[in-house]
């Protein structure tokens, strides 16, 4: 079993930049040290057969298949443009 203590909780808060008292340290030194001591429960399982893992749901691609398709023309695209030259799109400079 850990046991966090007083000290290590106000270090940790210190690094954090957090301000607590005496009270909170003590509240969460007991908080974190049942957290740990909870954790700590699963070395007592045996996990000798269990494969490792990075996410606990089978992940797989699930985007659409890249195929060609007809698009509208440079045409049809240029068609309602506010201000277009040489067939592309002309917009305002924001560089000088």
């Amino acid at each position: 079993m850990s046991k966090i203590s007083k000290d290590q909780v106000k270090h940790v808060a210190n690094l954090a930049r957090l301000a607590i008292n005496e009270e909170e340290a003590e509240k969460y030194s007991e908080q974190l040290s049942a957290i740990i001591d909870f954790s700590e429960q699963l070395n007592e399982l045996d996990t000798s057969n269990v494969e490792p893992t990075t996410h606990v749901l089978d992940m797989k691609n699930v985007m659409r298949k890249d195929e060609p398709k007809e698009w509208i023309s440079k045409e049809d695209a240029l068609k309602n443009a506010p201000d277009k030259q040489d067939g592309q799109f002309r917009v305002p400079s924001i560089l000088d």
